[in-house]
């Protein structure tokens, strides 16, 4: 059986270089504590899939020798593949390249912002990369996307990209239908990279349904980023307390 790739794009986390837009509400040590959980939630719901046999995992990964703290946050299967240089479209087309090198039958990159993201999204995605040539998205609610897949590279997707817009998605679609190349959309999600998504995490996380999403997709517990949030609001709740006492 063919095998698609799925892999993490991910920065390894260090206080004051890790999703630094989280700061505020987030401390740099805080904001470098939940990059480092939602990056092992995420490669536990992939290591989940792999599981099943046909996908394999990876971290598409920068700085180059990090790599010992990376493999702490990841499952011991899993692949590193060091990014390319050059702008985001740049590292994005040559981190589908170097997977699909591996002979793999497709390669999906996934942003490291959303440890929620449903097993069940990424499964549609690996069975669509099986059956030719095609771009597979998952649209972001910022108007990026939550993840790419490719059966094969193409350029085109990434170059001379406005990244970091809400142009992004609906820009990547056009240059899709230009080289005539299949689309798959499948359901949004969201990334957790300012206090509002952050925010939306939390209630998320508190069981709030969230509207985008269809009814019965179930989103992944992502158990370390939970146990941070909660750790978090205690230690908020601690100190009205503790300044009482004083």
């Amino acid at each position: 059986m063919s095998t698609v790739a799925v892999a993490i794009i991910c920065k390894t986390p260090a206080p004051g270089k890790s999703k630094t837009r989280l700061s505020p509400p987030l401390r740099p040590d805080e904001c470098a504590e939940i990059s480092a959980c939602f990056i092992s939630d995420l490669s536990a719901t992939i290591a989940e899939l792999a599981a099943e046999g046909d996908a394999e995992g990876y971290a598409v990964y920068t700085p180059a020798g990090s790599e010992g703290a990376l493999t702490r946050l990841l499952p011991p299967d899993f692949g590193l593949v060091l990014q390319g240089e050059g702008d985001l479209g740049r590292r994005l087309d040559q981190g589908i390249a170097d997977l699909l090198a591996r002979g793999h039958a497709g390669a999906i990159l996934v942003n490291s912002d959303s440890p929620t993201l449903p097993k069940a999204l990424l499964r549609d995605a690996v069975e669509a990369l099986q059956s030719g040539d095609r771009v597979v998205l998952s649209p972001a609610l910022d108007g990026g996307y939550t993840f790419i897949g490719l059966s094969r590279p193409h350029p085109e997707l990434f170059a001379d990209m406005p990244w970091s817009t809400p142009e992004v998605y609906r820009l990547t679609l056009d240059r899709a239908r230009e080289i005539g190349l299949p689309v798959v959309e499948l359901t949004p999600w969201y990334d957790v990279d300012d206090a509002a998504s952050y925010a939306l995490l939390e209630q998320e996380l508190d069981g709030m349904p969230l509207s985008f999403a269809p009814t019965g997709l179930a989103r992944q517990p992502a158990a370390r980023t939970a146990a941070f949030v909660r750790r978090r609001r205690a230690a908020a709740s601690a100190l009205p307390a503790q300044a009482g006492a004083a």
